[in-house]
């Protein structure tokens, strides 16, 4: 084993770590989106919608990432849906954003929900009284709330996107994991590469890990 390649190979595994972070982050707040909608369908009294959004939520959780990923960006073609190169990003970037934001939508759902189920009903009720609606009051006063109490497990969820994110050099995408496997091809060696993009991963995760930590501790000294 040798880490020799390190040194030729440094500047791609930089810029692909800047794409890991990249993808995640994007695909966290487009999850958080999904997520916000499923929850508030979830939670609405009409029916339709909250059958809808269950159902969405219990696909998702209930299926691999992996098979996931590959309908989207393998089965969808053969229907006549593809995902097109924008603005010089390309395609199998955006496929992967697509498949990590749907996907993370689906856990963001839940954690919306116990975060606005952990507000104080009487916040709903004195905000009706009021004369608000049942949304202007889900919007203005439950959701921020609900959202601040939120913030460390949104913040978890960057962090297993992070690692999630690894599955998309499956399609091409030029991540951590795909430079590690380009550097095994051209080098012979299955180990170092790997195991350096192991330590890539620990301390992206180690370091945002100890962030969220700061970030929980932060919120309860305010509580």
């Amino acid at each position: 084993m040798s880490f020799d390649f390190v040194g030729p190979y440094l500047p791609t595994f930089i810029k692909s770590t800047l794409t890991t972070i990249e993808i995640s982050f994007i695909a966290l707040f487009f999850g958080f989106i999904i997520g916000l909608i499923l929850c508030l369908a979830k939670m609405s009294k009409n029916g339709i919608f909250k059958a809808l959004s269950t159902i969405y939520i219990e696909v998702i959780r209930d299926t691999p990432l992996l098979v996931q990923l590959s309908i989207i960006y393998y089965g969808l073609p053969q229907i006549g849906i593809n995902f097109p190169s924008l603005f010089g990003i390309p395609s199998d970037f955006i496929a992967g954003a697509f498949a990590l934001s749907i996907n993370s939508g689906a856990y963001v759902a839940e954690i919306m929900r116990s975060g606005i189920q952990s507000v104080d009903k009487g916040q709903m009720e004195a905000s009706r009284s009021l004369g608000l609606s049942y949304w202007a009051t889900m919007r203005h006063v439950i959701v921020p709330q609900a959202v601040k109490n939120i913030l460390p497990s949104l913040a978890n969820e960057f962090v297993s996107l992070v690692k999630e994110s690894a599955i998309l050099s499956f399609i091409g995408v030029i991540d951590i994991m795909f430079t590690a496997n380009t550097v095994k091809n051209a080098t012979y060696d299955s180990f170092g590469p790997y195991l350096f993009a192991a330590a890539i991963y620990f301390v992206l995760t180690f370091t945002l890990s100890k962030l969220v930590g700061l970030l929980e501790k932060k919120m309860a000294a305010s509580n």
